[in-house]
């Protein structure tokens, strides 16, 4: 458990957290950027152009629409250097030179875990070290049920975003590419819908109601609200997610387009893969900092299977081709 400790404080680091927050753009167009060369590289020689198009259109309004609503974490250097010069001067006992200098290289640099572990060795051994270094790499949060809800709604309007930018992105690069374009519709709607409820939505809804039911029952521990959210994952979303997703794109969304027969979406390896985003989203809401970041590059995901129309069929998959 110490190990667990010193790597959540490690990676919950203002600045390791704000440096990173600031990658993230260049880390998601770098990535779909290379995706879509080699899809590029991979069509049939006269399909080239028309696959770039396609490509170009789906993953930058993907991604754009992905980056809309991503929180920005700043690193306050000035207020940094003030807590620890503070510390340095009224600590009691003084802390030794190995300690001192730590601290110092921490106004400026991201600390390895090897600091982080002398200083959690060190300053946790006094009251007053205990709530510096609290404050210096500040602890999760356990969040109350009203602020549960309100992050719910951020996270799911978050997932949202790219998944409408990938469908929009893929209508724009048909009409450009294929006069057809009207037949791909509804398979790009239906994968939105299954995308955004089964893979997002429905799952921050479980965990969001799992973390509600504990806070009733005042249940504080960290470990504990982080397993009964995955459980209200798992339950919600991996095993009710693609029941509800399949019986509205049945019910709701057929209906809407003329000569569209239903074509039920089973769950994959991706599809299962996806769901790493709902462990970030425990993370998030269980008060953890670094994690947030990454989520427009997991959500971006989603975004790109809606813009392709993908239904479970390898030719679908290949539209962009």
């Amino acid at each position: 458990m110490k190990i667990l400790r010193i790597a959540g404080k490690y990676l919950d680091q203002p600045k390791l957290v704000s440096e990173f927050a600031d990658k993230v753009p260049l880390l998601l167009t770098t990535g779909m950027g290379l995706y879509g060369a080699k899809q590029v590289c991979d069509a049939p020689q006269g399909k080239k152009k028309n696959t770039a198009i396609r490509l170009m259109s789906v993953l930058s309004l993907t991604g754009a629409s992905a980056l809309l609503l991503r929180r920005k974490p700043s690193f306050d250097k000035l207020k940094q250097s003030a807590l620890i010069d503070n510390f340095l001067k009224n600590s009691d006992p003084k802390v030794t030179s190995k300690i001192s200098g730590v601290l110092e290289k921490a106004k400026n640099k991201i600390l390895s875990p090897k600091d982080i572990k002398l200083l959690d060795e060190n300053l946790n051994k006094t009251k007053q070290g205990r709530v510096f270094f609290s404050k210096l790499i500040p602890e999760p949060e356990n969040i109350s049920a009203k602020e549960i809800f309100k992050e719910i709604k951020y996270l799911s309007l978050m997932g949202f975003l790219p998944v409408a930018g990938g469908v929009a992105g893929g209508v724009i690069g048909d009409k450009l590419t294929d006069r057809h374009w009207k037949k791909k519709f509804p398979d790009k709607i239906k994968e939105g819908a299954y995308q955004f409820l089964a893979n997002i939505f429905l799952c921050n809804i479980g965990a969001g109601a799992a973390l509600g039911i504990m806070e009733k029952y005042n249940i504080k521990s960290k470990s504990a609200r982080a397993a009964g959210m995955i459980c209200g994952i798992v339950l919600t979303g991996i095993v009710g997610g693609n029941f509800i997703a399949n019986f509205i794109g049945k019910k709701c969304i057929d209906p809407l387009f003329k000569n569209s027969s239903h074509s039920g979406r089973k769950p994959e390896a991706l599809d299962i893969g996806l769901h790493v985003d709902d462990i970030a989203t425990v993370a998030v809401l269980s008060g953890l900092k670094w994690i947030e970041p990454a989520l427009p590059v997991l959500y971006s995901i989603s975004g790109y299977r809606a813009g392709i129309g993908y239904r479970n069929i390898q030719k679908n998959s290949r539209d962009c081709k």
